[in-house]
């Protein structure tokens, strides 16, 4: 779009905004019911044959398709939906949607008691953690995962461990890359670890894959821990901040994992280039819930320095696009 054009277009209504909440929800009920299933497999569907097949309620399922209609995600004539202008962007980014609406939509709804200081004590936001893994498992696949393969393919490893692990498919992915490979999960989240252990039964790979609950930020040494050469740590990166409890979880990672070669530790970084009406998908979104949390995201540029002092060797920094600005660091001890 031309810098005129952009110049020229409307500004966004109140209406918009309102009715595009509504669509958010809807893009994110519409996986969990198959519909971008039924829509990516076939040009159109019928609503009224959708709903009988999967025993949703036939009006409920009018209104949400007229919620993905309102952006352009699909066209509507009577009970025929087609695939809309917008239906493959909303279909790649139907995770996002997940994440925001499922996964944290309690504590977007109690935005006004968790931004009030007296309320900010112990354990005062609750998140589905169930639904955050499954958003994220997707979020990998799709941004971060054509990042991470391409680096892990040149390295040797036998031992892996994952630093929130999630839904544990990045671990099922790279317990598979070779029967010699052993695999260990950790998350704090009761939630995906209940996730996580499914999967890798579903896999038929809990003979080499293990799962344990603990906080990744106060690790101690475990006997499962001799041996692992690779660590990775996605999305999480930023539970170790501020800066000097960061130097601190990293410089405990290095004791606690004695063997250790290789430590790929990804994660989205504080946005500082982008302009309040122009933010990336995702960003804002993240960027807020965890403001509200209380988690400080650090920038790009306060990250470097600190794995230096915490014995660390940068190899590498690739980027990763979703969210904006989030980055993949190859690091090595020193």
């Amino acid at each position: 779009m031309s810098g005129t054009a952009m110049a020229q277009a409307a500004p966004t209504t109140v209406t918009e905004v309102f009715n595009h909440a509504i669509t958010a929800s809807a893009i994110s009920a519409a996986w969990e019911m198959g519909a971008f299933d039924a829509l990516r497999v076939s040009e159109r569907l019928d609503a009224d044959e959708f709903a009988a097949r999967e025993g949703l309620d036939t009006r409920s399922t009018h209104e949400l398709f007229r919620a993905l209609a309102a952006a352009d995600i699909v066209s509507r004539d009577g009970a025929q939906i087609r695939r809309g202008p917008n239906f493959a962007e909303a279909d790649r980014c139907k995770s996002l949607f997940h994440w925001m609406t499922r996964g944290c939509g309690e504590l977007f709804s109690t935005l006004p008691a968790l931004v009030r200081e007296k309320n900010r004590v112990g354990s005062f936001y609750r998140r589905d953690a169930a639904a955050i893994s499954v958003a994220c498992r997707e979020i990998n696949a799709e941004w971060w995962d054509p990042v991470f393969w391409p680096v892990v393919s040149g390295l040797d490893f036998t031992s892996v461990a994952d630093l929130g692990c999630g839904s544990g498919e990045r671990l099922i992915r790279l317990a598979r890359t070779g029967p010699e490979v052993m695999a260990l999960g950790i998350d704090f989240a009761a939630g995906a670890i209940e996730v996580a252990t499914a999967a890798v039964a579903e896999a038929g790979l809990s003979d080499r894959i293990s799962l344990v609950q603990g906080d990744a930020t106060a690790l101690e040494p475990r006997p499962e821990f001799a041996g692992v050469d690779l660590l990775t740590c996605f999305m999480m990166g930023h539970d170790f901040w501020p800066r000097a409890e960061a130097v601190a979880s990293l410089r405990r990672i290095r004791e606690v994992f004695p063997d250790l070669k290789h430590f790929l530790l990804a994660d989205a970084t504080r946005t500082t280039s982008y302009p309040d009406t122009d933010m990336p998908v995702f960003s804002m979104a993240f960027e807020l819930a965890h403001a509200v949390m209380g988690d400080y995201l650090p920038t790009l540029e306060e990250w470097r320095p600190v794995f230096e002092e915490a014995g660390w060797r940068c190899e590498g920094e690739h980027p990763i696009s979703v969210p904006a600005d989030s980055v993949m660091f190859h690091l090595v001890p020193n």
